[in-house]
């Protein structure tokens, strides 16, 4: 393919590419073959850890990996970085969520380390009342969801070395009150998983977002920033879209995505991942 017409698609996971049960739709596993087959490169851009890229995930075929919202990159089998947070940090943040009894999971390379009440937590949130609601019940059994299966249960030690960031589920502290805890320590940025209610939030490094990384990668292959693509729907895309040649929001993106994507197409349920790559030519269709 001539080098100036290929194109580097950065592209959000949730909401973007999965939907709210972790399914991928035919649509957009199929614009991904096809744009890579077409000699596009295709990198997954997300806040979630390598741990929770499932096998569904990469065998659509892609070329790589930011993870971790920025701090984490691999390029086919290398490496590029990890960054990791502070071993002081990780405890100053378990023992502040416990002592406030908020659930939360520490994302690491190998593993998303759950907190004691997280699992309960996250069944009420995605089935229902499972206790004494049957057909909440039968969700659980029938479509288990790859996230709660995805996370590991029964760590008594999380005071790990390797996390690159945190999240909380909906806590009873007001979320301005866990930024303050956390202030000049620590990026406090709001929940990009609707389903984990509006107090809900990601601890990450300062300094880290997918924009820092897609530029760092964009130097290591020695490729254009003209030759970008972004597309996804939650505020830790906002840098991406920004710094991409073209930014693209998906339909129910954030409000404040929505304003400054230079394109929006339709939501991933009306196949909007489709649709934009069509439009763009990195598919025909």
């Amino acid at each position: 393919m001539n080098h100036t017409k290929q194109k580097i698609v950065f592209i959000d996971i949730d909401g973007t590419l999965v939907d709210d049960n972790g399914h991928v739709p035919e649509s957009a596993a199929n614009a991904c073959r096809q744009a890579r087959a077409n000699g596009h490169l295709l990198f997954l851009c997300t806040g979630r850890s390598k741990a929770e890229i499932y096998d569904s995930i990469w065998d659509i075929g892609f070329d790589g990996l930011i993870g971790a919202g920025g701090g984490y990159v691999e390029i086919g089998d290398e490496v590029l970085y990890h960054k990791k947070v502070q071993p002081e940090a990780v405890r100053h943040m378990v023992d502040f969520f416990d002592r406030h009894n908020i659930a939360f999971y520490l994302e690491s390379n190998s593993a998303l380390y759950a907190s004691a009440g997280l699992k309960p937590q996250l069944e009420q949130l995605i089935y229902g009342d499972i206790q004494n609601d049957p057909e909440a019940r039968k969700r659980m059994e029938q479509k288990p969801h790859p996230f709660i299966a995805g996370l590991t249960y029964g760590e008594a030690d999380l005071y790990k070395d390797d996390v690159n960031k945190v999240c909380f589920l909906d806590s009873a502290l007001p979320f301005e009150q866990i930024r303050e805890e956390f202030d000049g320590k620590f990026e406090v940025i709001q929940c990009t998983v609707p389903l984990f209610g509006p107090n809900s939030g990601e601890l990450m490094i300062p300094g880290i977002h997918k924009a820092i990384a897609i530029a760092d990668l964009l130097d290591h292959l020695q490729l254009s920033r003209e030759q970008t693509i972004a597309i996804g729907d939650g505020m830790n895309d906002a840098e991406m879209l920004e710094y991409c040649a073209v930014g693209i929001a998906m339909a129910d993106a954030r409000p404040g995505l929505l304003e400054i994507a230079d394109d929006i197409t339709d939501t991933l349920e009306q196949e909007g991942l489709y649709k934009s790559f069509a439009k763009y030519g990195l598919i025909e269709s």
